[in-house]
């Protein structure tokens, strides 16, 4: 059994609000041994700390793991400020480095919504060609294809190449129809560079259902992140039958893989303007809306059974709800039910609705960075209630359990991006974005480690030796240092997954 002494680290305090003294940390097999001040190393190998933070490794609860990679490949769009500024790019792309014969030519990351022109196919046609482009929001709930795209993956004729919410998602999964052993590849990389900051497990949503592909990449040897796998609909009834419950081990993966919840996507997203709400969005100029409120994707009489069966199973559920109405409808559902979980996003609440979560035992798993990438669309589609959108101060103080993540893609994965968003609500210079509703630092961090099975939040003899060494104090550096904290090294059970400098 291996076998280290972490020398001279201060680990962070049970209350979250400091670092302690500089201590030793014994680290046998998979678990610390011991902590104290000038501990005996035995035979272990002695590894200077010298003063740095010590914290129970980091977790994404929200990530997209196979569209994360990917997009980490793909044409990044994110700094367009027009539909003609997507078009310039591909045409730029096809001219200097286009996409083998055949393939399709991705892009990622577009947002919309404030933009002075409408994403449209006639001005992609021309500049691509016969070559398949298709271009994903950085929502992930809409797409833009030209019209060989639009060929491609059963949309002949469409009048505009925008393909929304469901009919978007296929053309999502077509995309990620790539030979296992490439895509394990761009996982496997991924999966790298989250270790080196810090994050020693995920929560993967990926659909229809992860858990298979996670089996064959630990046992390929991937064994740098621990992962929850998520099911969604169309894949519940494999995992009931494999009789597995919530936060079980699935066999032959060295602890790495446990059964995760049944993932429904209930309503739309914000950028999208189909995020379900009780109040209509602002109509375009020169157009309107098909659905001014928004879409509710499935519907209260469909979801209830599909939360029985959960619940029945030993499962938990993780509901997509951003919009108010949305969130009312799925909070009804959960009570309805008896099913346990969380509901993902929660972006806009109802005052009413804000103590429900706690009274129903629900987990509210934000996304931090979302407030500031989308605050501006906020603003605009949903003046005038703001200050009830990303509430995440209003649902600690009412008791909920708060658990940070970055929907990778949609934003990076990253904690210390969730991190520093969540306790101070501005990146860009600007004054700080309804700072009423930031948290803490002693609760992010703990939101960013505790609604996990078997992750406790707590360094002390026989807790898992999943830790982060880190170059600065989390509790008390600038919010910049914050967001781009160095970190010296990760641990997952006791193993080294990024070692610099230490």
């Amino acid at each position: 059994m291996s076998a280290m002494l972490l020398r001279a680290v201060r680990p962070l305090r049970g209350d979250r609000t400091a670092l302690g003294e500089p201590v030793d940390v014994l680290v046998s097999g998979d678990r610390i041994a011991a902590v104290g001040r000038d501990l005996d190393p035995g035979g272990a190998e002695i590894v200077q700390g010298d003063g740095r933070a010590l914290l129970p490794g980091l977790w994404d609860h929200h990530v997209h793991m196979a569209q994360w990679a990917l997009a980490r490949r793909r044409l990044d769009l994110a700094g367009t400020r027009s539909a003609a500024d997507c078009a310039r790019l591909v045409a730029d792309r096809l001219a200097t480095a286009p996409p083998a014969p055949g393939e399709t030519l991705v892009g990622f990351g577009f947002r919309d919504s404030l933009w002075p022109d409408e994403a449209h196919r006639e001005l992609l046609d021309p500049v691509s060609g016969d070559v398949p482009v298709v271009l994903v929001s950085g929502d992930l709930h809409q797409g833009w294809l030209n019209g060989p795209a639009l060929e491609r993956f059963g949309h002949r004729g469409h009048p505009t190449g925008r393909i929304r919410e469901s009919e978007f998602f296929a053309v999502t999964v077509a995309l990620q129809d790539v030979p296992d052993a490439t895509l394990d590849g761009f996982v496997a990389d991924a999966a790298r560079a989250a270790s080196a900051r810090g994050v020693v497990g995920v929560v993967d949503f990926e659909a229809p259902w992860s858990l298979p592909d996670w089996r064959r990449r630990i046992a390929a040897g991937a064994t740098g992140l621990r992962v929850e796998a998520s099911v969604w609909p169309d894949r519940l009834d494999d995992m009931v039958a494999t009789g597995l419950r919530a936060g079980d081990p699935v066999e032959d993966c060295a602890g790495l893989l446990t059964a995760g919840p049944l993932k429904v996507i209930t309503d739309g997203s914000l950028n999208t303007r189909t995020a379900y709400c009780y109040d209509p969005y602002p109509a375009p100029p020169g157009a309107a809306l098909d659905s001014p409120c928004g879409l509710l994707l499935v519907a209260p009489d469909e979801l209830r059974p599909l939360l029985a069966t959960a619940h029945g199973a030993g499962l938990e559920a993780a509901l997509h709800a951003i919009g108010d109405h949305a969130n009312t409808l799925v909070l009804d559902a959960f009570a309805a039910t008896g099913a346990r979980g969380r509901i993902e996003h929660a972006q806009l609440l109802t005052g009413d609705d804000v103590p429900r979560f706690a009274a129903l035992g629900l987990v509210a798993s934000v996304q931090p960075e979302h407030a500031l990438d989308d605050r501006d669309v906020a603003d605009r589609l949903w003046a005038g209630r703001t200050g009830r959108a990303f509430a995440f101060a209003s649902l600690h103080a009412a008791g909920a359990r708060l658990a940070l993540g970055s929907d990778a893609p949609v934003a990076p994965l990253d904690p210390w991006v969730a991190l520093a968003a969540a306790v101070h609500r501005s990146a860009d210079g600007r004054e700080r974005w309804h700072p009423e509703q930031e948290i803490d630092r002693s609760v992010a961090l703990g939101a960013s480690w505790g609604v996990v099975p078997g992750s406790t939040g707590r360094i002390g003899a026989g807790e898992r030796a999943d830790l982060v060494l880190t170059d600065a104090d989390p509790t008390t550096c600038d919010p910049v240092i914050l967001r781009t904290m160095p970190v010296a090294g990760t641990l997952v059970g006791g193993r080294w997954t990024h070692r610099d400098g230490i």
